[in-house]
């Protein structure tokens, strides 16, 4: 059995969401070619993808040469758009939301669904996350790293969270709208840096910001192996304790005490960095994506299966894939 929680895909064809809400500023799909797409954003090319992304069979093939069971699936970031008016984004979720619970309908032993909400607008947000548990049968929702000048301790945000664990509904957060011009313009760096930096904002933010202490229930997972955080632990729990007038002005609890609080991934690109983050957030908070299921990875550690069937339990516990397990093994 193994389970990749990170994966996106988008739907093959969406309206033309400029016409539709008459501003710029949104992605569409240019099948310029056969198995091909360009993400054209404002004219210019945001990236090109090919029919693994919107194609179930052609992913299932992969899957199946990859020896990978189930795939949970959700949107690719730049779909966001919280910086767009609320409502043009809650109609633009409810599109991917719709066609991403009609692919899981399709093949329901391969795929779990995780929606995509308007967070710029809560009160918007709180109503499709119901729908998307209540309705479309999703377990969780995946959410951006900060939204617009919020980051993920944001008062605004607290009633999704309560929404959240009332609704035992899991949150995915990958990084997203990272710093692109000046100093971080070249070499791909928003990807390469820019993004591990996001998911670590993300994590202090939760931690020093109280979210834990304050929803104990809720269940979040954070992408790319929480990002920088597991390198930078010592660093951040040493800060807490000699500069608390900087860093426990929220929240005066340890950060040490929330390592048991969270999940990541495991799609870090290395063995090394796979086995410090094994030794920070511990195997029981680990769960699977891409890079663990490569067979490079099984000579990893020693005890190589007993990890990675830590990892399938966890995330059977965020998704409740339990169903699912019993139903394709």
């Amino acid at each position: 059995m193994k389970i990749d929680i990170h994966s996106h895909i988008l739907p093959k064809e969406w309206p033309d969401l400029k016409k539709r809400y008459g501003y710029g500023g949104w992605v569409q799909l240019d099948h310029h070619c056969k198995g091909q797409a360009k993400m054209m954003k404002d004219g210019k090319v945001f990236r090109v993808i090919q029919e693994n992304c919107w194609d179930p069979e052609v992913r299932i093939k992969e899957m199946d040469l990859s020896g990978v069971t189930v795939q949970v699936l959700s949107t690719v970031p730049v779909m966001f758009s919280y910086w767009a008016k609320p409502q043009d984004t809650l109609d633009l979720a409810q599109i991917l939301n719709n066609d991403l619970a009609a692919t899981v309908k399709k093949c329901p032993k391969r795929f779990i669904g995780l929606g995509t909400l308007p967070l710029q607008a809560p009160d918007l947000a709180v109503k499709e996350m119901h729908r998307c548990v209540n309705e479309l049968g999703f377990p969780g929702v995946q959410i951006g790293s900060h939204v617009n000048e919020w980051d993920l301790n944001a008062p605004e945000l607290y009633d999704i969270y309560a929404a959240a664990e009332q609704l035992n509904c899991c949150l995915f957060v990958h990084p997203w709208d990272m710093q692109i011009d000046g100093r971080m313009s070249k070499y791909w760096f928003p990807w390469l840096i820019g993004m591990p930096t996001e998911t670590t904002i993300a994590i202090c933010s939760m931690i020093m910001g109280g979210i834990f202490e304050k929803f104990p229930k809720l269940k979040v997972c954070f992408a790319h192996g929480g990002g920088a955080f597991p390198y930078t632990a010592g660093r951040i729990f040493h800060g807490f304790n000699m500069r608390p007038d900087l860093c426990a002005v929220d929240n005066n609890v340890d950060p040490r005490k929330y390592l048991g609080s969270f999940y990541t991934d495991s799609l870090v690109h290395d063995r090394g960095a796979l086995r410090l983050l094994t030794s920070v957030i511990g195997e029981s908070r680990i769960s699977n994506s891409r890079i663990q299921i490569q067979a490079s990875f099984l000579s990893l550690m020693e005890n190589f299966p007993r990890f990675l069937k830590k990892c399938v339990k966890n995330s059977h516990t965020l998704f409740g894939l339990h169903a699912t397990v019993q139903s394709t093994q």
